[in-house]
């Protein structure tokens, strides 16, 4: 269930895709994960963060904020801060930034591992987030917030999401999606 360092290292282990994107990512996970501050935002050059990937129960559309520091349109996600269970780091960034409070874990693993960069900011160099994944569905009629860390929510069709964003990962989600 990746709720642990041990739990989730034996799924990095286990872990394949037919992303080969993904498949290269195994070894610096399985590397990070050995640090012993690698659930902190202050672990650099990189640090595990969780993020959500939620889709309504038609697998038609998903729901992600346009985050005000990187100016881009990406799954609720963020810094552990020490939290081993990944999947609880996840769900909790997904209530903070969307104000969902409804929803369900469609799958106990991770859903999804990427790796990306983090770009310089006046207090913070440049690092990396290595990014845990979990496919989650809710309610569209659930009422939304807007958090401090971005500019919108909201649900973009899933026919329509390259208008909003070329993420090659989010793209990545987007076509597993389908498999679910």
């Amino acid at each position: 269930m990746a709720q642990t360092r041990a739990e989730l290292i034996r799924f990095i282990t286990g872990y394949t895709s037919s992303y080969a994107e993904e498949e290269s990512f195994k070894q610096d996970f399985l590397n990070l994960l050995t640090a012993p501050g690698c659930f902190e935002r202050t672990h650099l050059p990189g640090h595990i963060t969780g993020s959500a990937w939620i889709v309504d129960h038609l697998r038609k559309a998903v729901l992600l904020v346009h985050h005000a520091k990187l100016n881009r349109w990406l799954q609720p996600g963020g810094h552990a801060d020490g939290d081993e269970n990944i999947r609880r780091v996840a769900l909790r960034e997904a209530e903070e930034e969307t104000g969902l409070h409804d929803f369900k874990v469609v799958t106990e693993l991770p859903f999804d591992v990427d790796i990306h960069l983090i770009p310089e900011r006046k207090d913070f160099p440049a690092h990396y987030h290595y990014d845990v994944r979990f496919l989650i569905e809710a309610s569209q009629q659930q009422q939304l917030i807007v958090s401090e860390e971005s500019h919108d929510v909201k649900w973009i069709p899933l026919a329509e999401l390259e208008a909003y964003t070329t993420e090659q990962s989010v793209l990545r989600m987007k076509a597993k999606t389908t498999l679910y």
